[in-house]
């Protein structure tokens, strides 16, 4: 098995949706992945084996005001069938060293206590649990549909 990391340009958006079972939530959209693949505050990291994506990391950089840019790192997932090998990990530090390259100054990422294998992750790649408690609140805006180009 050759894993192959790499972040991901507009044209690999057949990559996406194609990937392996499990490594998506939920199966990917051509549509809201060519936008999401065309915004240049967004990107995706992803391991490929044999032409097909086992793995991804998606993050965002942002600015603020107040802020010096960062990096949002939204999600990783990996297939059942490449877990446990380092892909994670692989995906994680190629995601980082895109951040720096970016200029951010911070990357961070959310995660459930509970989800072992992330805290393992995270914490593997040097990053600092920070105890404070954090709440999520989410707000229902109606539309199940995706509105893609809506910015």
């Amino acid at each position: 098995m050759a894993v192959t990391v790499r972040i991901l340009k507009p044209s690999d958006a057949g990559l996406i949706v194609s990937a392996a079972p499990g490594v998506f939530d939920h199966a990917p959209q051509m549509p809201l992945t060519t936008e999401f693949l065309k915004d240049p505050w967004h990107h995706l990291v992803a391991a490929i084996d044999e032409g097909r994506l086992v793995g991804f990391i998606s993050a965002m950089h942002y600015l603020h005001p107040d802020k010096l840019t960062e990096l949002w790192i939204n999600e990783v997932g990996v297939a059942p069938t490449h877990q446990s090998k380092g892909i994670g990990a692989q995906l994680l530090r190629t995601m980082l060293d895109h951040g720096r390259k970016l200029g951010c100054v911070n990357a961070w990422v959310l995660t459930d206590k509970a989800n072992t294998a992330a805290m393992r992750l995270y914490a593997g790649a040097g990053g600092v649990e920070v105890e404070k408690p954090a709440v999520m609140f989410e707000f229902d805006l109606g539309s199940r549909e995706p509105a893609v180009g809506a910015s």
